[in-house]
């Protein structure tokens, strides 16, 4: 029955593979694909959810619907995914295409005609299944770098019935890829309440020697009690540098299977638990992700795909074990760690630390907190374990312990602004300071003398005036002067301490469609559109930031 069990665990994958459809979806570019990132790859807050395909470094490669289907899904957004595309196809699943430049044909005008028809840039449309029919191979639009995207790449994905995310390499999708995945570190956690590693209770890097056949051994430890482990570890394809996510790790102890973690597809729903996953305050101290091999309380993640007493581990006094991980990638090039550990019950020379702060938080209970003028509202499931914080309210600014611990919920945090005078009340707003100590905008919302914002990270909050309004100047064109030639209209806009909340320019009063690049604070009219068809043109343009102040900027320009 053990070599059963066994053999259950480590093969788990093969069914997985084979029961997608391996030919039905081509290609959606018509160039070399290579990677910089990988689905599941572990981002800030979320798995990565498809490829992230390189385009050349440059925008407008065309993009080709992979298989017949009809877009029942266009957003298009400032931030996020930019200008995104969703496909539906008979079999179920949907593809979807972020960070585009533009669309192609008929979406196009689709999109352009409802932009203009609702007088807004971001708009979100969900087409009849009649209204935009592609077939396989039909050019659907351009790759872009719309949204918040780095650089040019089209962002693709393949959505199950439920519109889960799956590993579109688990489709026929081939990345080329002869390297094996790279080890940054392995660590280990003693668990138990008597557990040691080496007569200390925290957690421990362990040096690695890499071997001739490029598997790596640890060091020796000396440990006794429950343990967990712990590896930061990339794979990278051929042709790019990128560090990308790995697609399965397992680990044994004592040749038993202990844990296993496979890329292949989850719910947005349960995206968040990343954080609970990884190791968030080695991450936020020494920016490398070390995915932990063991299930916290918490954790419902489901690309754990097997685990043997949620993968701990036991050493036992007087006993060798040794503990062992694969981690491997999609095309099967495998890299594998040993750590050798001796069972010796020792004295513990460096205890856990104590947590000694007054405010105590249970994560299973509502908490409601009071600091000076501040009030922290947390609600129950905010945090993934109970934790003490340190938090301190001084003035206006609240010190709301250190982004050291994973928020989950929305915590709000309220202050009462009733020493402001009421005229200055709708010019406030509460800030985040960032590494520099600047206040960066959170949501704020205001009742009578009361600013309130939800948060999900732990920092510094300040409340912040904001009475200087957003300014505004043209950059291909001067006022009273003839810009035939022009193919586009370029504004920019800046504002210095809330940020631009909303634009709106028109042309002889007549609405004209701005699309916002808030990485280049830039606003583009397309000639194009034919919106502009007069020889006189005034041009009139008002941005309003996040507390309400605007701006508005007039000129006049002339065109044949």
């Amino acid at each position: 029955m053990r070599l059963v069990l066994v053999f259950l665990f480590f093969t788990g994958l093969s069914s997985a593979q084979t029961s997608v459809p391996q030919d039905y979806f081509s290609n959606p570019l018509d160039i070399p694909l290579i990677l910089s990132g990988s689905f599941g790859e572990l981002r800030s807050n979320h798995f990565h959810s498809g490829l992230d395909i390189k385009t050349q470094q440059k925008e407008g490669i065309p993009i080709y619907a992979p298989a017949d289907g009809y877009v029942n899904r266009i957003k298009v957004a400032h931030y996020g995914y930019g200008k995104a595309l969703y496909i539906k196809h008979p079999n179920g699943y949907s593809t979807v295409y972020a960070h585009l430049q533009k669309y192609a044909g008929a979406i196009e005008e689709y999109v352009k005609r409802n932009q203009y028809s609702k007088e807004t840039f971001e708009i979100e449309l969900f087409p009849e299944s009649s209204e935009l029919v592609v077939k396989k191979g039909e050019l659907i639009g351009y790759t872009g770098n719309s949204g918040s995207s780095g650089g040019p790449h089209l962002h693709f994905e393949i959505r199950d019935s439920a519109s889960r995310p799956m590993n579109p390499l688990l489709f026929g999708i081939d990345i080329p890829d002869t390297k094996k995945p790279l080890i940054n570190s392995v660590h280990v956690y003693p668990i138990g309440e008597d557990a040691h590693v080496n007569q200390s209770q925290l957690p421990l890097k362990l040096r690695l020697t890499r071997q001739k056949d490029g598997n790596y051994v640890s060091e020796q430890i000396k440990a006794c009690g429950k343990l967990g482990f712990g590896v930061s570890t990339y794979d990278q394809q051929n042709g790019a540098s990128n560090k990308n996510g790995v697609y399965r790790i397992k680990s044994t102890f004592n040749g038993q299977p202990s844990f296993d973690v496979l890329f292949e597809k989850f719910s947005f729903d349960e995206t968040r638990y990343l954080n609970r996953f990884i190791d968030y305050n080695y991450y936020m101290s020494n920016k490398s992700r070390i995915q932990k091999l063991f299930r916290e309380k918490n954790n419902p993640l489901s690309i754990i795909n097997a685990e043997n007493e949620s993968g701990y581990t036991t050493v036992l006094n007087g006993f060798t074990s040794t503990y062992h991980i694969e981690v491997t990638d999609f095309k099967g090039n495998k890299v594998e760690i040993t750590v050798p550990i001796e069972g010796v019950k020792e004295d513990i020379l460096e205890p856990r630390p104590l947590d000694t702060t007054l405010d105590f938080v249970k994560a299973e209970e509502a908490t409601s907190i009071t600091k000076g003028k501040f009030n922290i509202y947390i609600p129950a499931g905010s945090l993934y374990e109970d934790a003490y914080l340190e938090i301190e309210a001084v003035g206006d600014t609240l010190k709301f312990h250190d982004d050291l611990v994973p928020i989950h919920k929305n915590i709000t945090i309220t202050v009462d602004a009733e020493n402001y005078r009421p005229e200055d009340l709708d010019r406030l707003y509460i800030g985040r300071l960032n590494y520099r100590g600047e206040p960066y905008y959170n949501s704020t919302s205001r009742s009578g003398s009361k600013l309130s914002t939800r948060t999900r990270t732990f920092g510094t909050y300040t409340l912040v005036s904001d009475n200087t309004a957003p300014w505004i100047k043209p950059v291909n064109f001067d006022n009273d002067k003839w810009i035939s030639s022009n193919k586009t209209l370029k504004i920019k806009i800046e504002d210095d301490l809330s940020g631009i909340s909303s634009y709106r320019a028109t042309v002889n009063g007549k609405f004209i469609l701005m699309e916002y690049n808030y990485k280049t604070d830039v606003l583009t009219y397309d000639f194009d559109d034919a919106v502009v068809n007069e020889t006189e043109n005034n041009l009139k343009v008002i941005v309003v930031d996040n507390v309400g102040n605007s701006a508005t900027f007039e000129a006049t320009f002339f065109r044949k």
